[in-house]
């Protein structure tokens, strides 16, 4: 009876299981059966209206652009109160600064810098001082150092200064200090500009706060240096000579540098460390207006902005720990003329003031100064929120964070494809299709706009956003939206035929939240602080979903749904938009002054779109909402092509000469002699010449109209036997100005030649060449050295004894000196085969004329003159000499 029983039920269990096989099993992706009706008895939620949900992204996020840029306005929280004696002056820091910039342009070697410049600023800090109160003890000291040094920026290459001039002045406890915090500025500017910005206000800022701490009642804890280096825009060498040489160096611990890349707005803390967090939190505690990211350290670190900064020397020749900060805001006027005092405004001075006085007042009376070493250890993620406060912890707890972050993401997305079990393999295949139909689109989307940037490039209109940037956004920024948009519509039109909208929002929304989950887990990996982005994107996003998933399973995408989706989505949005504004403020002026090979519109275009895929990523979901995404798509695309027709019409003109807001073109002329030399000693070939070089992509395709001599006819030709192609550069920036001019000129006669002579050729025990040499000339000379082929240059009495190619091979020296210098004595030494009939080295010596009577020749000045007004044109004189040995 069991067994008949048992055979009963076996044969009703069959009996099921083939009906169950004759009947489609249940849809979990709500397909549509024929007709389009969703199979099921519940009925088809209504799909979201393009008429609502267009607008409503586009208003949000304009919503939250227009905060983010309030956020970067708002100088200081509030308005300051009138200044006391013991309080920063704004008012009092720009007389210094008006003051500075009157000298005029204040180039290493010039007496505006090596003595009006420092006999101001002594004059000042003697005022300081005879009115210090009894608390604090005030000593000056004038240096004048002499070193060289090796660095691997711009390509590498050895730097050698001579009597260059430093200001330091230390503010101690009456008692003395065995320990101190540095703080530095330069009050040099490069050749033919103000340098208010660059670095002028620093000083300003600097000799405001000495005078603030020196009238307090309160006595300090450790010292405060104040270094006034006079040598920072001849890469850094000031600093160099003050960390290595000066003996109130040994006692610094940390460092505070005030620099610039722009001209005012707000100070970027955009360097720290490293390691050492204790400086980081000493920032959050005392800074008043804090704007800081671990996101611009790790960015200018990376080499992509060519820039540097006295902390590089502070760090790797004094060993020191430091912050790092600089004004960003209109990098078009920085190093150039309109940098003026005028243009700062006060609010920015004063809020620079609070913040570094309350920084440096801390740290002066901190123990953990003292004990630094204690606390070196470990790096920091830190960013400030909309300039309110800093959020900042060490980088240890954030990798817990991330990972915890990541693995909760990846638990939620493995728990829903597994839901229910017998659909996991079907779930995950239709995950895994929205995660690469995503991918796909941003890479669509990124070849297609970087299409057109280089089609833009290659028709000579580049660079055609530089003044106008809205222009960028309405040629790239649109056409990346309509590309990302019109990739998902073919595949919601072809892939997705039949399949439920509802089902679609959800699935992409998933796969956008299993990209930035990889994305975090790969950053952390790595050990970029900068992963906290990507912890913002999955964990606001995910607590998001959470929220709304009630609401949206039951009735759809609702006004209720889209403002709590908005809402929980606002944060990431809100600080992606503030970061992105910090990125172009740094980036887009920057691509006036990257060199003559690479495609601004391509850089700028990349990141555009790399901004665009960031900011969709949690809307592309709404494309699959939507029933339609036509009227959107159409209204991108005709934005994107009627500015592009614009653009390659040339009614956007890069260039501005606009007294109130400048936007130069900037371009370098130098009116040069050349004579090169063979092995007797005997002139071979010699021109004269005016060489031009444009600091932009665009070369000089825009002066021409305004210049018809200068064209492409007088290309400059790369003299490949002569070490860096024969010219006479002032840095080793040739591998950025590929493209340049060589106008005719007349020949030029310095009245202060320059001399150079071999002194001595000796042959070492160790079978290489020693040759000795003698220079003297200008404040300014660059020296070029090619080994022949079978020779090497081993070693040299440069830098640390070790030479240091640049890019190509060559060796290059950057040379400068003071208001007085002796003759520059230097050797080299190479290891060279027995027959060298050519000789063994090809040597070459630059001199360049930044300022004096030698400075511009009549016919510089000339073609100077007949330079449109929307140029920044900076010349002077120089010689090119090469010889052989």
């Amino acid at each position: 009876m069991e067994r008949s029983g048992d055979a009963g039920e076996w044969r009703l269990r069959a009996t099921a299981a083939q009906r169950d096989r004759r009947q489609p099993p249940p849809r979990e992706d709500g397909d549509r059966g024929a007709g389009g009706k969703k199979r099921g008895g519940r009925r088809p939620l209504l799909p979201l209206p393009e008429a609502r949900g267009a607008p409503l992204v586009l208003l949000y996020l304009l919503g939250l652009r227009a905060l983010a840029q309030v956020s970067h306005r708002q100088l200081l929280s509030r308005s300051p109160a009138a200044a006391g004696p013991l309080d920063f002056s704004a008012s009092r820091a720009r007389g210094y600064l008006d003051n500075i910039t009157a000298i005029g342009p204040r180039t290493v070697g010039s007496p505006e810098n090596e003595v009006f410049a420092v006999n101001y600023l002594l004059e000042q800090i003697r005022g300081i001082e005879r009115e210090c109160t009894d608390a604090h003890k005030i000593s000056v000291d004038i240096q004048r150092p002499t070193g060289s040094f090796s660095i691997d920026f711009l390509g590498g290459f050895t730097s050698y200064y001579a009597n260059i001039t430093n200001v330091v002045v230390k503010l101690e406890p009456r008692n003395g200090a065995e320990h101190a915090v540095l703080s530095n500025c330069h009050f040099d500017s490069v050749p033919n500009t103000p340098g208010a910005s660059d670095d002028a206000v620093s000083c300003a800022v600097m000799l405001e706060i000495l005078n603030t701490l020196s009238k307090s009642s309160e006595s300090l804890q450790h010292a405060v240096i104040f270094l006034f280096n006079g040598a920072e825009e001849n890469i850094l060498q000031a600093s160099h000579g003050f960390i290595t040489q000066h003996e109130w160096a040994k006692s610094i611990r940390a460092f505070i540098n005030l620099e610039a890349a722009g001209v005012g707005g707000k100070e970027l803390v955009f360097q720290t460390g490293p390691e050492n967090p204790w400086l980081v939190q000493a920032y959050v505690i005392a800074a008043k207006h804090p704007f800081a990211s671990v996101v611009a350290q790790e960015i200018f670190q990376s080499g992509i902005i060519p820039a540097d900064t006295d902390f590089r020397i502070y760090r790797d020749f004094g060993n020191v720990p430091g912050i790092d900060l600089a004004f960003i805001e209109n990098g078009y006027i920085y190093h150039t003329e309109y940098d003026t005092s005028d243009r700062i405004l006060t609010d920015s001075i004063q809020r620079a003031g609070d913040n570094i006085l309350a920084v440096l007042k801390y740290l002066a009376t901190s123990e953990k100064l003292a004990k630094s070493f204690e606390y070196r250890h470990g790096n920091v993620v830190f960013f400030d929120i909309l300039g309110l406060f800093v959020l900042a912890y060490p980088a240890r707890v954030g990798t817990i964070m991330n990972y915890i972050t990541a693995a909760i993401a990846f638990f939620y997305l493995s728990k829903k494809v597994l839901q229910p079990k017998p659909r996991a393999v079907h779930n995950l295949k239709k995950l895994l299709t929205a995660f690469s139909l995503t991918l796909t689109s941003w890479v669509c989307t990124l070849v297609a706009v970087l299409a057109v940037a280089m089609f833009v490039s290659i028709i000579g209109r580049a660079l055609s956003w530089y003044t106008h940037f809205y222009v960028s956004v309405a040629l790239y920024g649109t056409a990346a939206a309509a590309k990302l948009i019109l990739v998902h519509v073919l595949a919601k039109k072809f892939f997705y035929k039949n399949v439920n909208e509802q089902y679609l929002g959800d699935v992409f929304y998933d796969a956008s939240l299993m990209i930035w989950s990889i994305a975090l887990a790969v950053m952390t990996q790595m050990g970029l602080c900068s992963a906290f982005i990507c912890t913002l994107w999955v964990a606001f996003p995910l607590l998001t979903k959470l929220l709304i998933h009630k609401e949206f399973s039951q009735k759809g995408a609702t006004i209720k749904f889209i403002v709590m989706y908005m809402l929980g989505m606002f944060f990431p949005y809100l600080y992606m938009l503030y970061l992105s504004w910090t990125v172009f403020e740094m980036f887009t002026p920057v691509m006036g002054r990257s060199g003559s090979e690479i495609p601004p519109d391509m850089v700028l275009a990349g990141f555009i779109v790399i901004f665009t895929m960031i900011l969709s990523s949690y809307f592309i979901n709404f494309i699959y909402l939507v029933k339609s995404t036509k009227t959107t798509l159409i209204t991108l695309t005709t934005v994107s092509v009627v500015t592009l027709i614009l653009v390659c019409s040339g009614i956007f003109f890069p260039y501005s000469s606009d007294a109130a807001n400048p936007k130069p073109k900037r371009v370098f002329l130098q009116h040069t002699s050349r004579r090169f030399h063979d092995l007797d000693g005997n002139v071979v070939k010699s021109d004269s010449g005016i060489w031009i070089n444009g600091f932009d992509y665009n070369g000089i395709s825009h002066i021409t109209p305004h210049v018809p001599e200068i064209n492409d006819t007088i290309r400059t030709r790369c003299d490949e036997q002569a070490p860096f192609c024969g010219l006479p550069w002032i840095l080793p920036v040739h591998f950025m100005f590929r493209k340049n001019w060589y106008l005719p000129a007349p020949e030029i006669l310095p009245r202060s030649p320059i001399h150079f002579k071999l002194l001595s050729k000796k042959l070492m025990p160790w079978n290489s060449v020693r040759l000795n040499f003698e220079v003297s000339g200008p404040s300014h000379m660059s020296l070029y050295v090619r080994p022949h082929v079978g020779s090497a240059l081993s070693r040299w009495s440069l830098g640390d004894g070790v030479p240091v190619p640049s890019v190509g091979g060559d060796y290059f020296v950057f040379y400068s000196h003071g208001l007085h210098a002796a003759p520059w004595n230097f050797w080299v030494e190479l290891t060279a085969p027995e027959k060298h009939s050519d000789g063994i080295v090809s040597l070459a010596i630059a001199a360049h004329y930044f300022f004096g009577e030698d400075q511009k020749s009549p016919q510089l000045y000339a073609l100077l003159e007949r330079f449109p007004n929307w140029t920044f044109s900076s010349g002077w004189s120089c010689t090119y000499d090469l010889f052989v040995f």
